[in-house]
């Protein structure tokens, strides 16, 4: 099953209305979903979003609460997790963002604004390892990507996998966490695959 409590992002570029509404829904069918034990899941994700966008959600319902420069939805996605939207000046350039945040941590929306910031103001765009493998699966179709299921080897059981095209041995399901270099380079967009390395 996949788990992550890091802070993290989890789409390169401005994500379109309908890449935004994807990304909402980009763990459905994971098992812990169908437990209600999902926060894992959510808490610390973010990506950018465009400002119509930004605009567009404060417009939706009245936000739980707004600060100068973040507001946060009223409904919750999971537990204590719900959509924080935040508006950062980076590089002298007003841009925007969504991320999910636990608010029974209190200080989770201002760690979530200053790691945005961190990762945003290095100079060079690179991606990490987990950024690419996260990017894939936040943009391929429901219907080439889902859960190892019983017919999985137990300790790949509630993995996240993504179709690969394996040469002779046509497409086949692959856990996303096992895709080599050259899988990875296949499934990003043309203009994200030379991006350079970055640690994490």
């Amino acid at each position: 099953m996949h788990t992550s409590r890091t802070i993290r992002k989890v789409f390169e570029g401005v994500a379109t209305r309908p890449e935004m509404y994807r990304m909402f829904n980009r763990h459905r069918g994971d098992p812990a979903m169908t437990k209600s034990d999902a926060q894992h899941l959510f808490a610390g994700e973010w990506f950018e979003i465009a400002e119509r966008e930004h605009d567009y959600m404060i417009e939706i319902l009245p936000p739980l609460w707004m600060r100068a420069d973040m507001f946060a939805m009223r409904e919750f996605m999971t537990g204590n997790v719900t959509s924080v939207f935040v508006s950062l000046c980076i590089d002298g350039r007003k841009r925007f963002f969504h991320g999910y945040c636990d608010l029974s941590d209190r200080g989770s929306p201002e760690r979530m604004k200053q790691a945005i910031v961190e990762r945003q103001s290095r100079p060079i765009r690179a991606m990490t390892h987990d950024e690419r493998l996260e990017h894939i699966w936040s943009s391929t179709h429901d219907d080439y990507r889902g859960y190892a299921g019983p017919g999985w080897p137990a300790a790949l059981q509630g993995k996240r996998t993504v179709l690969v095209y394996c040469g002779g041995a046509g497409t086949v399901l692959k856990p996303l966490d096992d895709l080599s270099d050259d899988e990875i380079a296949a499934k990003l967009p043309v203009q994200l695959r030379h991006l350079p390395p970055l640690a994490a």
